[in-house]
């Protein structure tokens, strides 16, 4: 006997309650985070968010209509994500922290790994400019980052490009998975520890890793 399909008015938290649609909603998003970041876009599917999320694929469809509506879902969130996380950095910093502001935005960027798929997400985004919904999406992304280093955090041109392109440099290092490879290739390692000098250990134990490497 075949196990039964999800059911979406059954679907709830752990305590068993009904879960609202927007937190529906948000669950499938967060579903569709860790799909879309390690799948791509055109590899990915509305099946498999489904199947990750505990829902039907119907019902993925009902909510957003499509699997563009649903990435682009996605892209609003992790920026949402992103610059709330920025912001809790940067309010900490005002009000006396010890660390540099500077810092505590880099880590805050590093511990986003704990959001599994974002920063894969946002890097599968920045690839597909010539897409014209994703790209105006992505490049307006781009642009909400930008602006809150210059305008907020207070930047000059420059030091704002230097963090852009150490985040980009991190995002890329997840996307590569290069953590299959520290330990056992010295220049990997070099770098690797030199990206993350201060977060290695949450690094290396939150970073997903390839389960099929020979």
């Amino acid at each position: 006997m075949t196990s039964a399909a999800p059911t979406d008015t059954a679907h709830g938290d752990d305590s068993g309650r009904r879960l609202s649609s927007p937190e529906r909603r948000a669950q499938i998003i967060l579903a569709a985070l860790t799909v879309f970041g390690s799948r791509g876009y055109e590899g990915a599917t509305t099946d498999q968010v489904a199947r990750a999320a505990g829902v039907s694929q119907p019902y993925v469809v009902r909510l957003f209509g499509s699997k563009e509506n649903l990435f682009l879902a996605t892209i609003e969130f992790s920026l949402d994500r992103l610059l709330s996380v920025f912001r809790e950095a940067l309010a900490a910093s005002d009000e006396g922290g010890e660390q540099p502001v500077g810092k505590r935005i880099g880590e805050a960027y590093v511990d986003l790994i704990e959001v599994r798929g974002l920063h894969q997400t946002l890097a599968h985004a920045y690839l597909l400019g010539s897409n014209p919904a994703i790209g105006a999406a992505a490049r307006q992304g781009f642009a909400r980052v930008w602006r809150f280093f210059r305008d907020e955090v207070g930047l000059e041109a420059d030091e704002a490009r230097s963090f852009l392109a150490e985040g980009m440099l991190i995002s890329t290092m997840i996307g590569l998975r290069i953590v299959d490879d520290y330990g056992s290739d010295p220049q990997i390692t070099e770098l690797f520890r030199a990206c993350f000098p201060n977060k290695l250990p949450h690094v290396l134990e939150v970073l997903p890793r390839n389960e099929h490497r020979l």
